[in-house]
Order: structure tokens, then C-alpha cells, then sequence
């Protein structure tokens, strides 16, 4: 089969990295891509909202399935391109149409479908900015902390978590204001749920779906989660809270409804379903529902997923997940992410990385790399994922960071305490 995965992260690099594993493959190509994917796939010069480029290349290289890797793509409506495209219309995109995409790409519409399926989640109202006057009402009937979320795609920045609430309401003014561009045109309130986080990962062909390893990331820059949020600085999976019993009242109360829910609203789905949870005690609830999965936890996830994927892939394409049983590793895998001095602010880059090739116990995803006169060079604020399996956490964790010790660029910076609090 020749596959074309859109996408230039570590998650597309993990995602390449396994589809080069199947037997069933023909040839692999990532647009754009990344120092990484050129290592196990064909790197095309193409960003992922050029829905003209691709369609050009697709039928040049007689593509016979895309995954797209990233939401945007998916938000702006690449499924639907294809599906209207006469040539391109028998050739499965893996990711949902842009109804579906509606759940990552806007709250408001998350949060409104939640209700209408009963599905657990915090209590919320949104607004916008001409009834700015009832939002302050409304935070004024809250208890502390307050959350206020931008609606739209807000690069994983759209998320804040007040204690005061004249700095919640000067937040929201700035967020109205436009602070986030079109992402805050409309401010999602939210209860603010006191738990622990993970994330479950589903993949469906718009009937039938798959469960896939949960995880859990680290999104604050600093040790013991301070500082600024970040798009990732790690993951752990499997969870250790997530027993059994949860996971089981999380497939019941949300992964069942969910997908029962797009059909109720002939919504069309083929694709992933990155579900972020709060355990309140026991309890689980959703926080928010991302249409892809999700980065770093795709390096802690993937890696995992013993079954060839290129098949998952094709009976996700073909209304057949029902026929697939997973095969998953029972081992731990903990990934720790190599970011650039200054993120998540300004950074530089261009630094030389040296040393990915002595990794021997380990596996270094690429995710902000570019390749530049045969060395490979930092491109973005995360540069590598360092992922690495053990019998236990704690043997995971060490292997990775022995193994990320054997990497550097100036400026690197990753912390030091991924799985601290499990």
C-alpha cells in the first residue's frame, strides 16, 4: 500500500516509524515531515493545508490512503476536499470531516454535544464579547479557581487557570479582545474539576471503534508542574491509576456515547478520538476531545501497539474495526521530550544535535528537527521525544533518561521528573 501522512511532529514520526514496520506497505511518504520521517519514509515539500498540493501529489504517486497527523488540517477540511473531489473521493483519508473535527476545533461545540449525550463533563457557559457583563456574572457565582478556555485552535495556549477573580475578569476581557485571534472570538467558563489527568485514545470507523493505550503527559515547563504551559514535556503509559474498573467506566459513560453520538448525528468519522479526562475521585470526566492523537503521547502510545498498523488503518477505512483485536505490550513506555532554551517563549533555532545515532535503548522520535547539509538541526521549541520501554515505570524512566544523556544541542532542556507524581 502507498501511504501519505500529513504532518512534520513527533507524533507523525512515531506514526511512521510503526506503518514502516507492516509488511503491507509499499511506500511511505510525510509532508512535510521532519530529519526523523526522512529516516523510515519520503519527506514531500508540502504543508498540510495545501489541500491543492496534495491532491496534485496524491494522484501523481497513486497514494491509496492519507492519515493526517495534525488537527489544523483537519479543522480546515481536508476529509471533505477529498470526499468531493471526484479523483480523490475512493482514496480514504483517516481523520474525520470537519463536523467531526468541530469537537477539537471548537469547545463551545464540544461542551453543547457532551450535553446532548450525556456524556460527564464540568459545568460551563460560553460566551462572547457583546454579553461580556453576564460572563462577569457568571464568574462572580463561581467558586476559585476559574477556567477560561478560547473556543478555537489556540496552538495549546487557549487554556487558563485563575484563583482571583478580578484577574479572571481581566483575563476574559483580553481573551475577547482577541488576545488568541479568531480562537477567542467566543470564552468557554468552565468549573474547574480538582483530579488527576490522563488521556484515552480511540480509533473508529464511525460504527464500531478500538481502544488504545492511555497515557499520561506533562504540559507545564517546570519540575512538579510550574511554569508555563507547554504542548507536551513527556508521557507514561500505561496509567497506574487507570485500573480496570475505570477504564471500563470510561468506555461505558464516554467512549460508547461518543461514538454513538456522531452517528446520531450522521456525523462523519474515521479517525482517532483523543479523549482528555480528569479522575475526580474514581470518576472520570472529559476536559476536552482532541481529533487526532495526541504529542508527546503518540511516542509513549504508539510504541506500544503491537498489532501492524497498516491494517488498523485499512479495516478503520473500511468499516471493519470490529474484526480487529488488539495486541497490546504490556510493558511500561515513558517519553521524555528535548526542548529548545526559552521555550515555551522564544528560542532559538539551527543548533546542531548530536548524538541520536548512539541511542541503543531507546528511541528518539523527531519532532522540531530539519536536516540541513547533512547535519540534523533544531526547527522548533520541542525537538526530540526520548522514548523507552521497562518492565516497570521506573525502569522505563531510567532507560530513557540514560538514554537522552547520550543527546545534545546548546540550549537543550527537558525535566527531569516525568512520572513524578504516580
Amino acid at each position: 500500500m502507498r501511504i501519505l501522512i500529513i504532518g512534520s511532529g513527533g507524533r507523525e514520526h512515531a506514526l511512521a516509524w510503526k506503518i514502516a514496520q507492516s509488511p503491507r506497505l509499499e511506500k511511505l511518504f510525510v509532508a512535510p515531515g521532519n530529519a526523523g520521517t526522512s529516516q523510515v519514509a519520503v519527506n514531500v515539500a508540502i504543508d498540510g493545508e495545501d489541500f491543492e498540493g496534495i491532491r496534485t501529489f496524491v494522484l501523481e504517486e497513486k497514494i491509496q490512503l492519507v492519515l493526517v497527523g495534525p488537527e489544523a488540517p483537519l479543522v480546515a477540511g481536508i476529509s471533505d476536499f477529498f470526499a468531493a473531489d471526484p479523483e480523490l473521493r475512493t482514496i480514504p483519508v483517516i481523520g474525520p470531516s470537519t463536523r467531526g473535527a468541530m469537537l477539537e476545533g471548537s469547545k463551545d461545540f464540544a461542551k453543547e454535544f457532551m450535553k446532548e449525550f450525556d456524556i460527564p463533563t464540568a459545568a460551563s457557559a460560553t460566551f462572547i464579547g457583546y454579553n461580556i457583563e453576564e460572563a462577569y456574572d457568571y464568574l462572580a457565582r463561581m467558586k476559585p479557581p476559574y477556567v477560561l478556555k478560547a473556543d478555537g485552535l489556540a496552538a495549546g495556549k487557549g487554556v487558563v487557570i485563575l484563583e482571583d477573580v478580578e484577574a479572571a475578569r481581566a483575563e476574559l476581557t483580553r481573551m475577547l479582545d482577541g488576545k488568541f485571534g479568531k480562537a477567542s472570538e467566543k470564552v468557554v467558563i468552565e468549573e474547574y474539576l480538582n483530579g488527576i489527568e490522563l488521556s484515552v485514545f480511540v480509533l473508529t470507523d464511525g460504527k464500531n471503534y478500538v481502544m488504545l493505550p492511555e497515557a499520561k503527559d506533562y504540559k507545564r515547563i517546570g519540575e512538579g508542574d510550574t511554569g508555563l504551559n507547554t504542548g507536551g514535556m513527556g508521557a507514561v503509559s500505561p496509567v497506574p491509576f487507570a485500573d480496570k474498573a475505570f477504564l471500563k467506566k470510561v468506555e461505558d459513560r464516554i467512549v460508547r456515547p461518543t461514538i454513538r453520538g456522531l452517528a446520531t448525528e450522521k456525523i462523519d468519522y474515521r479517525g482517532f478520538i483523543f479523549v482528555g479526562l480528569m479522575n475526580v475521585n474514581g470518576e472520570p470526566y472529559v476536559i476536552e476531545y482532541n481529533v487526532r492523537m495526541g504529542d508527546p503521547e503518540s511516542e509513549a502510545v504508539i510504541p506500544r501497539i503491537k498489532n501492524d498498523f497498516v491494517d488498523l488503518l485499512q479495516a478503520t477505512a473500511e468499516g471493519r474495526l470490529s474484526d480487529i483485536e488488539m495486541d497490546i505490550d504490556p510493558r511500561t513506555v515513558t517519553t521524555v521530550m528535548l526542548v529548545s532554551g526559552g521555550y515555551p517563549e522564544a528560542y532559538e533555532k539551527g543548533k546542531v544535535i548530536h548524538g541520536t545515532d548512539r541511542l541503543d535503548r531507546a528511541l528518539a522520535f523527531h519532532a522540531g528537527t530539519r536536516e540541513t547539509n547533512g547535519q540534523i538541526q533544531t526547527s522548533g521549541g520541542r525537538v526530540l521525544a526520548v522514548s523507552a520501554y521497562g518492565r516497570t515505570r521506573e525502569e522505563a524512566l531510567s532507560a530513557s533518561y540514560a538514554e537522552l544523556a547520550k543527546i545534545r544541542f546548546d540550549g537543550m532542556y527537558f525535566r527531569k521528573d516525568i512520572g513524578f507524581d504516580l
